[in-house]
């Protein structure tokens, strides 16, 4: 991928720099929150090299790159004031809108993002030395055991810290301060006064808990904290307020935490972790089951980070996290049924696509290439994987299952389910969940393009290629009435990515429009196409295109027919997508082996399937 490519492209997609509030990455996505939807191109971003695809949830438009998002985040800051390398967030205004949950998603993304792969990699590091005690490797009473313990337990421990730094950076409270008063919370001493009766604070009864690991009281006092600064800063004279704000906060600040939010929030944590050791005591199939099969259309839609905090309280109360067990199921179900992709098609860019899908889905739990570049377009892989989701986590949750660190799901943190619950039930749930998506995607298989292109092409078929470079899409999405109702005919859209048209078979030109925005074609078997340059271009009048053919011109496939300027018809606020329809429907009324995801120009599009072969099928 050249980094900076799609950097530019993405953000010229997003309308631009003075368009974005707000821009953020996690570990496989851009997180934008924009100014004016209306300015978003999501068919230009669609189109940017290395962009698997873009959704909407929580108040953001995101962009999923895959693993290589952090270069791509870099390179936005290297051209923008938005971001810059080692940054997660830049916001350059107020923060999301939409309503509270949309608000409430963003804000837990936004804080816990930056965190991830520390608490993911000093989780699986805690997971393997967990099984290393449980195997007999390591002897939990040697010093060995007490060092390595204590690297992949203290970035946990001091959850707090970390989510100081964080939340200061989104709630744009004075970092520092924010980690003066989460120091409080872990200070040894501060530790050690939990569970000691009769604690006062200059007389007042003070019920002292835990904060080791804890989530709740720093996020909201860091909160508190800046409306708090602004006050002060406004109020106290220049001479002292620099020195005397920090100190002010952290004298009311830590107390009110000690008194109030505090004893309110182990409350609140008590009671979640509570409700969910009661569904995984007393249903635990159910809760497994609707996790392991929600759980990757949660991470399309961006729920997924809801269930964070949740984990994290788990993690504090009970040193155990039961919702984390069956996404381990979800995970390795989508990358089993992606595999059984690879098996089965015989569409090379597919199988060359489906082969590091399904290795970043097992190794690294990283599912976005998987669903977003196969599963979901295939549609029924990915149906599939929420059976094998369902399936797999029911039976790993009635074993009991619980991972003993926070990890994310995927085939190298296993370990971190080995401590807790049956380990058969959890050979037999990661194994169904594998097998089950696996196996129905092989044996019922999907609409795969080549199988039926594959057949002879009877004597009227016509095989339609693809006039351009881009991603091929149902017609069904392309954001205009009449072309995706079928109005015009059958077909398929592109996302172009060059600014070049070709031929898609040999034929005479019928209708070559002097504005260039689209070209209407005829094949010797009487197949008529008309490809539609982008939506409402016509109102272009002609400007960024260039005519390279006329009517009546006889034409040999791959030969140039338009030459266009993606940049600047996006840029004048044009949705560059473009169908290419067969308008014949009495003649052609349907078409097989449509082609879906990355295209080059000459690459089977579809096959125009002649209505006497239809008859004789």
């Amino acid at each position: 991928m050249d980094y900076s490519k799609t950097a530019a492209a993405v953000l010229k997609g997003v309308g631009g720099e003075e368009n974005v509030s707000s821009v953020m990455h996690c570990a496989t996505r851009l997180r934008f929150v924009v100014k004016d939807d209306a300015k978003v191109n999501k068919a230009a971003v669609k189109a940017a090299p290395g962009v698997i695809a873009t959704a909407e949830a929580g108040g953001q438009f995101q962009v999923v790159i895959g693993n290589e998002v952090p270069e791509v985040f870099a390179e936005i800051g290297k051209i923008s004031k938005l971001s810059g390398p080692g940054e997660n967030q830049k916001s350059v205004s107020s923060g999301p809108k939409g309503n509270l949950l949309n608000r409430f998603i963003a804000m837990i993304s936004a804080i816990f993002t930056p965190l991830l792969w520390a608490m993911a990699g000093t989780g699986l590091l805690k997971a393997f030395l967990a099984a290393s005690v449980t195997f007999s490797w390591i002897d939990n009473t040697t010093t060995t055991y007490v060092i390595m313990n204590a690297l992949s337990d203290a970035f946990i421990n001091f959850l707090p810290l970390a989510l100081a730094i964080t939340a200061a950076k989104y709630f744009k409270a004075a970092e520092f301060t924010s980690l003066a008063i989460a120091g409080a919370f872990v200070y040894p001493s501060i530790v050690a006064l939990n569970g000691v009766p009769d604690i006062t604070l200059f007389g007042i009864p003070v019920t002292m808990v835990s904060y080791v690991s804890s989530v709740i009281p720093i996020i909201v006092i860091v909160w508190l904290q800046s409306h708090a600064e602004r006050f002060l800063y406004a109020k106290l004279p220049a001479a002292i307020r620099r020195f005397f704000t920090p100190m002010l906060l952290v004298l009311t600040l830590v107390p009110l935490t000690f008194l109030v939010i505090g004893p309110l929030s182990g409350l609140i944590s008590g009671g979640l972790a509570a409700s969910i050791g009661w569904v995984f005591a007393v249903v635990p199939w159910l809760g497994g089951a609707i996790m392991g099969g929600l759980w990757q259309v949660f991470v399309i839609f961006g729920l997924h980070w809801a269930f964070v905090p949740l984990m994290a309280t788990e993690m504090q109360t009970s040193g155990l996290i039961y919702l984390a067990a069956p996404l381990f199921a979800a995970v390795l179900a989508q990358a089993a049924a992606v595999t059984g992709v690879w098996v089965r098609t015989k569409n090379k860019d597919l199988k060359s696509l489906s082969a590091p899908a399904a290795l970043s889905g097992f190794l690294a739990g990283v599912t976005e290439p998987a669903i977003y570049g196969v599963n979901l377009p295939l549609e029924r892989p990915f149906a599939f994987g929420i059976i094998g989701g369902v399936l797999g986590g029911g039976l790993i949750s009635a074993g009991g299952i619980a991972a003993n660190a926070f990890v994310l799901p995927s085939g190298l943190s296993l370990p971190a389910l080995f401590s807790q619950g049956s380990i058969v039930m959890l050979i037999l749930g990661l194994s169904v969940a594998i097998i089950v998506p696996f196996l129905l995607t092989v044996i019922l298989g999907f609409k795969d393009p080549v199988d039926e292109a594959a057949a002879p092409i009877a004597s009227n078929d016509v095989q339609v290629l693809s006039p351009l470079d881009g991603t091929a899409v149902p017609l069904t999405g392309v954001p205009d009435a009449v072309f995706a109702g079928g109005a015009l005919g059958t077909g398929v859209a592109i996302i172009p990515r060059v600014g070049a048209l070709y031929a898609p078979f040999d034929a005479v030109v019928v209708a070559a429009f002097p504005t260039g925005h689209a070209i209407g074609l005829k094949h010797a078997n009487g197949a008529e196409v008309l490809i539609h340059v982008g939506i409402d271009t016509v109102k272009l009048a002609g400007k960024h295109f260039t005519l390279k053919v006329e009517k009546g011109q006889q034409v040999s496939a791959g030969d140039v027919l338009v030459e266009f300027d993606i940049a600047a018809i996006t840029a004048a606020g044009y949705d560059i997508t473009t169908p290419v329809i067969l308008t014949n429907p009495k003649k052609y009324p349907t078409i097989g082996s449509p082609a879906a995801g990355p295209v080059a120009h000459g690459d089977s599009l579809f096959l125009a399937i002649a209505e006497e072969e239809l008859a004789l099928a």
